[in-house]
């Protein structure tokens, strides 16, 4: 058997076994608890099948793609030495990134669905595409902003925990200032920001660019910024609501 098909195989095989617990789990309840068969038992299976491919294609995907081109680029970005370039990237890589998330896609579509619905905004077509588009475009210029102020970070050395304790308190502040129907969503943007898309090429950003500069242990440095792109959307998000 020659290499590819056994390291796909492989893939596959890890695949099954990362989605072996929620199988069993649901299988569970639906069996033991609920005590009813499988609705569609062949569509169910299909369906995992396709799942399991789905993953390990994806995963396949990163190894061979993301995670590589985006460690390339800012280890040649860090190295021209243009301070303005480097971040001008890391805003453009986490605005496009989040644009393009499809958890984000999804759950803006149906928040602007129950505004809708709740008469929080008008309940036309129109309306709730308008607020699903700017409160999209607010999560994605969040995280370009994280990214910018996670990248200068990394240049300087300073401690994450500071600017994680200190965010925190500040989206706790703003929580008791936002509009109620707008926290729930805030929160749950800075969840789906960090997803299929967004987490590799985030990832890869910050482990390149720490092993580029001299100083900074990839391992010490180079992660974190994911913590940024899910803490920057929920103060975005409410203050959003607060204008809006």
């Amino acid at each position: 058997m020659n290499q590819p098909i056994y390291g796909f195989l492989r893939l596959l095989r890890d695949a099954v076994r990362d989605l072996a617990p929620i199988v069993l789990v649901i299988a569970f309840f639906q069996i033991a608890v609920l005590q009813q068969p499988f609705p569609n038992i062949g569509s169910v299976l299909v369906g995992f099948i396709c799942v399991v491919v789905g993953l390990a294609l994806f995963v396949q995907g990163l190894e061979m793609g993301l995670f590589p081109i985006g460690e390339v680029m800012a280890q040649a970005l860090a190295r021209r030495g243009s301070l303005f370039i480097l971040l001008l990237f890391a805003f453009a890589l986490g605005f496009g990134t989040t644009v393009a998330e499809p958890a984000l896609i999804a759950v803006t579509a149906e928040a602007a669905k129950i505004a809708g619905e709740a008469g929080a905004i008008a309940d036309s077509a129109d309306a709730k595409g308008s607020y699903a588009f700017w409160l999209r475009i607010t999560v994605a210029l969040s995280v370009g902003a994280a990214l910018v102020l996670g990248v200068f970070r990394i240049l300087v050395g300073w401690p994450i925990q500071y600017f994680i304790i200190g965010g925190y308190i500040l989206v706790v502040v703003i929580t008791a200032f936002a509009p109620p129907e707008i926290v729930g969503i805030a929160y749950d943007s800075g969840g789906v920001t960090t997803s299929t898309i967004t987490v590799p090429l985030v990832t890869a950003l910050g482990v390149g660019l720490a092993s580029t500069i001299r100083g900074r242990n990839p391992l010490l440095d180079g992660f974190g910024l994911i913590a940024f792109a899910s803490l920057t959307p929920m103060i975005f998000v409410m203050i959003f609501g607060m204008l809006a």
